[in-house]
Parts: structure tokens; C-alpha cells; sequence
């Protein structure tokens, strides 16, 4: 019984934290014309520097938002991501339901050290990722980028521009 209360709060984790979105029909729902890809910057733009190098990011903070990821994009331009303000620490679990590219995972402690990577997401894939340690942060980038610059467990990671969380 303890196991089935463990697995129903780590799926409802997914189901409300990963890059999916749901209707109010509770299936996963394409963007609609008024949900733009990538919205207006303001004021500079936010970057997050792991080890060495930097990458300009999308915050999400919004549980609608954070539901949404980088689902159906058709690409994601070399040296960006998104970047997820969790709102709390936890062994978060993502997954590439809907989402169309191949993406590198970077969970982010409170201390601003790399917990662990997904590395090489597959695309429109349901399989939970996750790194078994607790998080605050979440980096997605393209895949294959943790690896090109040596981006490990341990990693330092810096914030420039980004706004606070809210909700």
C-alpha cells in the first residue's frame, strides 16, 4: 500500500510539474493561437551560467507555464533554454510528453550546485527523468550541450536576471 501512495504522489508530481499540459478534459493540449512561443523579454535578458558557460534562458515560474515547458517548439536556438523556478525542493520528475526536441535536464540545487543530469531526452517520451536528489531549479537546454561543456553533478551554477518565483 506504501508504495502505491509513493507512486501516485511522484505521477502527480509529473502530471503537474513535467513538460505537459493538461485541458480541462485532462488531455494533453496543444498551444493555441493567443499561447505565443516565446514571449516578449523585459528589461535584459535572464542567463544561467553552468560551470564556465552561459546560456540565455525563458523563466517559467507558473504552474501553467511550468506545465507547458518547451512542449511542441520545433527548436531551440543553440546556447538557450528554460529555466523552471520549482518553487520548493523536491526529487522533481520531468518528462518529454509532447515536446518535439531533444533535450539535456539539469536539476539545480538551493546552493546553486547541479544535482544531476537527464541527458539526451528522448522527444515525445513518457519515461519519468529524474536524478534522485532534491531540487529548486530546472534547466532545460539542447541535447548534447551538458556533455560539450563538461556540465556534471557538483557543477557551479549562477543566475543573472532572473526574476523571483512567482505564482
Amino acid at each position: 500500500m506504501k508504495w502505491i501512495c509513493c507512486l501516485a504522489l511522484v505521477l502527480g508530481c509529473t502530471a503537474t510539474t513535467g513538460n505537459s499540459a493538461k485541458g480541462d478534459d485532462g488531455m494533453t493540449t496543444p498551444p493555441t493561437s493567443s499561447d505565443p512561443p516565446h514571449p516578449a523579454p523585459k528589461g535584459p535578458p535572464a542567463k544561467v551560467t553552468v560551470g564556465s558557460t552561459a546560456v540565455d534562458v525563458e523563466v517559467v515560474a507558473t504552474e501553467a507555464k511550468i506545465e507547458r515547458g518547451l512542449m511542441y517548439r520545433q527548436n531551440l536556438p543553440p546556447d538557450s533554454g528554460m529555466l523552471f523556478l520549482m518553487g520548493k525542493e523536491w526529487d522533481w520528475a520531468f518528462w518529454m510528453r509532447n515536446t518535439l526536441i531533444s533535450l539535456d535536464i539539469i536539476f539545480i540545487t538551493k546552493d546553486m550546485r547541479v544535482a544531476g543530469v537527464a541527458a539526451n531526452a528522448k522527444p515525445q517520451d513518457d519515461t519519468l527523468l529524474k536524478v534522485g536528489v532534491p531540487s529548486l531549479y530546472v534547466l532545460e537546454v539542447n541535447a548534447g550541450w551538458a556533455a560539450a561543456h563538461q556540465v556534471s553533478t557538483g557543477s557551479p551554477v549562477k543566475f543573472e536576471n532572473v526574476p523571483t518565483r512567482t505564482m
